[in-house]
């Protein structure tokens, strides 16, 4: 007896952004995976389908044909098909064991937590809302896909298919290797043989690598206060003992490091979060507590590249003439944050380990990604997108700093050279958890500060706005709204 399958089980979204047929094609490769429809059961016509969603017979038949190809599907003749005798995964279902009666408590079988910190909060959904004052987050406007498309599709020719294809075993793509070496890293003042440079999944991947080289149980560590919650967290599960010194207006004063200190980890040229940028003098400084204490430093240098107030200052690695500079730089700040590429600079001896590691952990990053992104580096696309960058976010970075003290709201800090954000200061009393809530609700997004001060339980009265993903438009009565929650906070009866 045939079976036949209903043409009511597909559906199309046409705002998903996901092609016709390919959303044909995951409606049937579902439906076999899942067992939901049977080996020789006819699937609607492409007429019969076409009609039904209302589509183009052609979208329907190009669809049936690529399943075939797959071998999800059967043509039984020019027009007629059903799910094939053997699709791929079938039988899948019958290999899973059963659920048991005495489930794992998992609890006691994890050696290690690392849910030890506060992230900040950056909702999946944040372009919905009119006024995203998030920092990390990209406008799509200013980057150019068509030339990324293009990068990629080079990337897939094939030469580069069978090198990228190939297991890079410990090794990375030595084009972007050696345009890292010889245009990103003399930009900040810093000159590196290939052998010195590791290739990273974003600068949180470096950052891992490099406490897990230098840091264990007997180690003493110092970072920042306040501080990124990824690094404080890092430090933290390292085991090691972690110290936090106060920033000022110019960084982290070497002078208030511990004797027994084995590391520092900073953000001289650009403090995360208050953007201050430490002067020469004072890296100066550290670098000799550095040579007189023995310790090492891990330099976390991002968004150097957005700067458009004034010429960015050279990198610390830039005046270290030891090797104790360990140097973390990324991508995904200057492109976009989803790429997750980063690079770690260090003494050759040190990035042999640190590769050995990294090839435990994940081998390598992918293939096809390093070379897509070498080929928008060497084509130019990458200072085009910068230029975009700067000239935009410098207008958007006027309008806020000109709202802001129309509103009367306090800057605590911001970028020297530009960047795309402000460290905000709410008055005392004011917490900034609550003003983030608050404020979602009326459709502006601002990220708390409290996640930058680990070790404080008390309310934080700081809090970070973005502008680069906020259309420029917007960011005047975004503002508004802010301070106006502010004085709501201080109102008779809402504590």
């Amino acid at each position: 007896m045939r079976t036949n399958i209903s043409e009511t089980i597909f559906f199309i979204d046409r705002e998903s952004g996901l092609g016709l047929q390919a959303q044909l094609r995951e409606t049937v490769v579902s439906a076999v995976l899942a067992g939901r429809v049977q080996p020789g059961a006819h699937l609607p016509s492409t007429r019969k389908l076409a009609e039904y969603l209302n589509i183009s017979r052609i979208t329907a038949t190009l669809a049936y044909q690529e399943l075939v190809s797959q071998g999800y599907l059967e043509a039984s003749n020019r027009s007629s098909y059903r799910i094939a005798s053997n699709p791929p995964g079938r039988g899948l279902e019958n290999d899973r064991p059963s659920a048991g009666s005495n489930p794992v408590d998992w609890s006691g079988k994890m050696k290690m937590r690392f849910e030890v910190v506060r992230q900040v909060s950056k909702p999946l959904d944040w372009r919905r809302y009119p006024y995203p004052f998030l920092y990390g987050q990209m406008d799509p406007s200013l980057f150019d896909l068509n030339a990324w498309r293009d990068c990629a599709r080079r990337a897939l020719a094939r030469e580069d298919f069978i090198l990228m294809a190939s297991d890079f075993a410990a090794a990375d793509d030595v084009r972007l290797v050696n345009y890292i070496c010889s245009r990103t890293l003399p930009r900040r003042g810093i000159h590196a043989n290939p052998d010195e440079v590791l290739i990273t999944v974003g600068a949180q991947n470096a950052l891992w690598i490099v406490t897990q080289l230098i840091l264990d149980k007997g180690s003493s560590a110092v970072c920042e206060n306040p501080c990124h919650p990824d690094i404080s967290a890092s430090l933290l599960l390292s085991g090691a003992k972690v110290t936090t010194v106060d920033v000022d207006g110019e960084g982290l004063p070497p002078d208030g490091l511990p004797d027994d200190t084995d590391a520092v980890f900073v953000t001289p040229s650009h403090h995360s979060p208050t953007g201050a940028t430490m002067p020469i003098d004072r890296r100066t400084r550290l670098l000799q507590a550095a040579a007189e204490k023995d310790f090492v430093i891990v330099e976390d240098d991002y968004e150097f590249e957005i700067s458009y107030l004034a010429p960015p200052s050279p990198a610390l690695k830039a005046f270290d003439s030891t090797g104790r500079v360990l140097y973390i730089g990324s991508f995904s700040k200057s492109l976009f944050p989803g790429l997750r590429l980063g690079y770690l600079v260090a003494p050759a001896p040190f990035i042999r380990e640190a590769r050995a590691l990294r090839s435990l952990m994940l081998r390598h990053p992918p293939g096809h990604l390093q070379r897509t992104v070498a080929y928008f580096l060497a084509l130019g696309h990458y200072d085009a997108v910068l230029h975009r960058m700067r000239t935009e976010y410098h207008k958007r970075h006027v309008l806020m700093a000109e709202s802001l003290q129309r509103e009367g709201l306090t800057i605590a800090g911001a970028s020297a050279f530009g960047g795309t954000s402000f460290w905000m200061e709410g008055p005392e009393g004011l917490d900034a958890d609550r003003l983030v809530q608050d404020l979602r609700q009326d459709g502006v997004l601002v990220e708390s500060g409290s996640p930058f001060f680990p070790r404080s339980d008390a309310p934080c009265r700081f809090f970070r706005m973005g502008y680069s993903s906020i259309p420029s438009g917007n960011i005047s009565a975004g503002v508004t709204l802010v301070r106006a929650a502010i004085k709501a906070h201080f109102r008779p009866g809402t504590d």
